[in-house]
């Protein structure tokens, strides 16, 4: 143990030199890196792919699931993705030293804010290597230094991608310590990273459930994060019906190991005749397993009884529960009473009832006929996303830039003191 919390003193040391100095740097230093690391990628397709092919080969052997192996995996896709997401955030505003609300008071001095770093972020993450760049870029540009910490599925990859940001730091001539991965895949780290008041300002963990509440519980920072993603498509009496069919099928199947991925889905009955028959093959045809309640049992002999457990569980796999319910207000009950405050869609054409939906479902995104599967910052056109927040304190929803600083007050005069 007594290592380990040598490497997170050290760790955490260089973070903060190194946080100092990026506070400070100008937008087109910072820029210059994100260039540099999208060209350190593209330049090292090959050994990143070779790194990932070794991951997947022991996720395979060590038994991870379908959807675990699913965020695991890069191509060529995969990583033209992380370069276009790098080239977005560079393209984006820097927030950093933003200043707003400026307003003279009537004792002539000026107040306002201006947008600042938290300090020093802990990142901790499983299986999606894509975090490592994710998170590196935009704690970069927010000017955050960044302690990382990906999961030991995915060691090959990270270690892979993270040369990248580490030589297109230097790159760029900033401290190649404003971005450090932690390389041992002992879970003390975590605990020790966690507990680090002394150099960490905030925690973001990404990944299951059982991770982020042990973090939450053991965190002497603050964490900022969402325990799970059950997202809802409520398909409305006056939905479209194929809008309904093409927003509820894209939620569920577009990929099944992501947490903005449809997991219940809420039908009014008056529209069932409709919709749900060609629904329902659909997602038949597609190897999709499905779980009812009575009425929805109805439709198909393959339709499994839904449990109570079954309302409550993020499946991260090709499973979707679905409930037949007579009225909009009972589809926000259920949302209520179930719901993990992530993602939900209506599907409709009335007005009315689109604003209800988007007035009383608190969750921090909410889609109106669109898919669930937009609940991104990429989507959200914040470049990437470092996490999503389910929290309501400090930033709530997909976390990018802005949500990687915080604000301070200003006060200028010239002179003034306070009768």
């Amino acid at each position: 143990m007594d290592s380990i919390t040598n490497l997170i003193t050290t760790l955490g040391k260089n973070a903060r030199t190194a946080a100092k100095t990026l506070r400070s740097a100008s937008t087109q230093h910072k820029n210059n890196a994100l260039n540099n690391i999208a060209t350190q990628v593209n330049q090292n397709r090959k050994d990143i792919l070779n790194a990932n092919q070794k991951d997947l080969e022991q996720g395979k052997s060590s038994g991870l699931d379908t959807a675990l192996l699913d965020r695991l995996m890069l191509d060529d896709a995969r990583l033209d993705g992380i370069i276009e997401s790098l080239n977005q955030i560079a393209a984006l505003p820097d927030p950093v030293g933003e200043i707003t609300n400026l307003k003279f008071r009537p004792s002539g001095i000026q107040v306002g804010k201006m947008r600042v770093p938290l300090g020093v972020m802990g990142i901790i993450y499983e299986s999606r290597p894509n975090v490592t760049i994710d998170a590196a870029a935009l704690c970069l540009k927010s000017g955050n230094g960044a302690i990382l910490r990906g999961g030991s599925e995915a060691i090959h990859s990270n270690l892979a991608l993270y040369t990248c940001v580490k030589q297109g730091l230097i790159d760029a001539d900033l401290d190649q310590n404003c971005v450090q991965l932690i390389n041992t895949t002992d879970r003390a780290a975590v605990t020790e990273l966690v507990k680090a008041s002394d150099y960490i300002d905030a925690i973001i963990p990404r990944g299951g459930k059982g991770l982020v509440e042990a973090i939450s519980n053991n965190a002497k920072v603050p964490v900022i994060k969402h325990l799970h993603g059950i997202c809802h498509t409520y398909i409305d009496k006056d939905a479209d019906t194929q809008k309904a069919i093409d927003i509820a099928f894209n939620g569920k199947t577009r990929r099944y190991g992501v947490c903005n991925a449809t997991e219940t889905l809420l039908v009014h009955a008056s529209a069932v005749g409709r919709i749900m028959p060609e629904l329902v093959a659909e997602f038949i045809a597609k190897g999709v397993e499905l779980r009812g309640c009575i009425e929805t049992q109805k439709l198909s002999k393959q339709i499994k009884q839904a449990t109570e457990e079954d309302w409550n569980t993020e499946y991260l796999d090709a499973i979707l529960s679905i409930r037949i319910v007579n009225s909009i207000s009972d589809a926000i009950n259920h949302i209520e009473t179930y719901g993990s405050g992530h993602t939900e869609s209506i599907v409709s054409e009335n007005y009315t009832s689109t604003r209800r939906f988007m007035s009383e479902v608190d969750s921090s995104s909410i889609m109106v006929n669109a898919s669930t599967a937009f609940a991104d910052g990429f989507e959200y056109g914040l470049g990437a996303e470092i996490g999503i927040s389910t929290d309501k304190f400090h930033v709530r929803g997909p976390v990018g830039l802005e949500g990687l600083t915080s604000q301070k007050y200003i006060v200028l005069g010239d002179g003034h003191i306070r009768k």
